[in-house]
């Protein structure tokens, strides 16, 4: 989300950062959007002050007994009391559609992120490694040639429980891939410092909202609900609230008002208002039709969960930089991929990733940009995979990043490097969106947190990488020795005789 402060304090600049996005000039709009809400705000401001002015002057024309100064006064407090709901009303919508248009736009680029149009203008920044040497002759294989040629890696399978673009895994690979999650976060927990977290992967609108999936990227997720009949809630009020004979004969609507009513009216009983806010979360999502629907969202990322754990509060500087690492299953709707990748574990559906968020001052955000790309770059140094790191341009860059690092492992059954890691620094872009401040003991004021994301890998990636780069002419695999700790003694997966 962007400071519409700063969008009018330089409004050029503003627009020239959108143009290095090739977008087209927005900030005058912005300011149109603002100046109707600063307008709205002052007229009910006005309101307000003339009725609470009004009032005292009711009292004071009743102390000298002027019945007609008071009725006239009662008569204009009136009026203001009638039209201030609709005052109101209008400085919401004011508020809500600049709002609504500063959450569709991407964050602003640094000043030292590449510019560009596409991939092709990404900048290589260093190159690791080398790539592995074959026997002469032997033409390396793809990663689903391999698995399948072991009996560990069934597509089919997956297909019938589920569909395109998931996969069975079974025996030495399933725990491969185990070992690598485990591998990845011992390293990130022990030697780089983060906080391991286990967090929901089922997240509130406002979770994908603070970390800019929604609203732009709604198609790109997946979504979860459960319904509950119109029975249910009226079940779920009675034995919770009681009074049956009264919920019998009222319909959603009315139903809703009394949930409402309840949990305002038990916000000093704890167990009453949880309650009460249980049953508001139904009614939110509520239509008028006859079932509900309870819904949340799968996570993308655990970028998600991590980063929104200090959403809605002040962190003490002191405290700073905050560092957390999830491994977790991840989710995508791959709804711009068709077509792309649809042999393999590349582009899945569901999958694995070790994530890593940081929480800094704006001081500091750079320099833990940097840590955090060599963190990440660390797992691939450890499995001996060749790799390269390249600064994405803006013309690659994602919605919520000012610059992003990706890292790319080499394969060699496709001949090409492929993207294993992505790690972005958002400025306070999310801070605004999440309202996350930080605060130093000796400042009067706050001010929004930086918060950085990346893979710390992608764990079905980094199995495709070791498949490819440790694969054998006789189709077996060698395990990496940084694996073997976590393999149970298993140095080789062969395929059965």
């Amino acid at each position: 989300m962007h400071d519409i402060k700063a969008i009018r304090e330089n409004p050029r600049a503003f627009d020239e950062g959108l143009a290095r996005r090739s977008l087209a000039p927005r900030a005058e709009s912005l300011l149109a959007l603002d100046d109707r809400r600063r307008a709205a705000i002052l007229e009910l401001q006005k309101a307000q002050e003339r009725r609470n002015v009004a009032s005292k002057e009711i009292g004071a024309a009743m102390a000298r007994k002027d019945a007609v100064v008071a009725g006239a006064l009662k008569d204009e407090v009136a009026r203001l009391k009638i039209a201030m709901p609709e005052l109101e009303s209008a400085e919401k919508a004011a508020g809500a559609a600049l709002d609504k248009e500063l959450a569709a736009i991407p964050n602003l680029l640094a000043p030292d992120a590449p510019d560009g149009k596409d991939e092709n203008d990404n900048v290589e920044v260093r190159r690791v490694g080398a790539p592995p040497k074959f026997p002469d002759g032997f033409a390396p294989r793809e990663h689903f040639d391999i698995g399948e040629a072991l009996g560990l890696m069934d597509f089919d399978a997956a297909a019938k429980l589920s569909g395109a673009r998931f996969v069975v895994l079974k025996g030495s690979l399933a725990r491969l891939e185990r070992a690598l999650l485990q591998f990845m976060l011992d390293l990130h927990t022990r030697e780089h410092g983060y906080l391991e977290i286990n967090p929901p992967v089922l997240v509130r609108d406002a979770a994908m909202f603070g970390t800019a999936q929604l609203p732009k990227f709604r198609n790109d997720q997946f979504f979860a609900s459960r319904e509950i009949d119109f029975g249910d809630v009226r079940s779920i009020l009675q034995s919770e609230f009681g009074a049956p004979s009264l919920i019998e004969t009222l319909g959603p609507v009315e139903l809703w008002k009394v949930a409402r009513d309840v949990q305002l009216a038990a916000r000093d009983d704890t167990e009453a208002f949880e309650n009460g806010e249980a049953i508001m979360e139904i009614f939110q999502r509520a239509t008028r039709a006859k079932r509900f629907a309870q819904s949340s969202w799968l996570i993308p990322t655990a970028e998600v969960p991590l980063t929104n754990l200090v959403r809605e509060s002040i962190v003490d500087e002191k405290r700073l930089p905050l560092r957390f690492t999830a491994g977790t299953l991840c989710f995508r709707a791959e709804a711009g991929a068709a077509g792309k990748d649809t042999r393999g574990m590349i582009r899945q559906h569901q999958f694995e990733k070790v994530e890593l968020v940081s929480i800094t001052t704006p001081e500091d955000s750079g320099f833990e940009h940097e840590r955090m790309t060599a963190c990440a770059e660390e797992v691939l140094k450890r499995l001996d995979l060749h790799f390269r790191t390249v600064a994405l341009c803006a013309g690659d860059m994602g919605f919520a990043a000012q610059k992003t690092y990706d890292i790319e492992v080499w394969l060699p059954g496709q001949g090409r490097f492929r993207e294993i890691s992505s790690c972005s620094v958002c400025g306070d872009f999310q801070a605004r969106r999440m309202n996350a401040r930080c605060k130093a003991a000796d400042a009067k004021h706050t001010r929004f947190v930086h918060t950085l994301n990346g893979s710390g890998v992608a764990v079905g990636r980094a199995l495709v990488a070791v498949l490819e780069n440790y694969q054998n002419p006789d189709g077996s695999v060698t395990v990496p020795d940084v694996l073997k700790p976590y393999m149970g003694g298993l140095t080789r997966i062969a395929p059965k005789a």
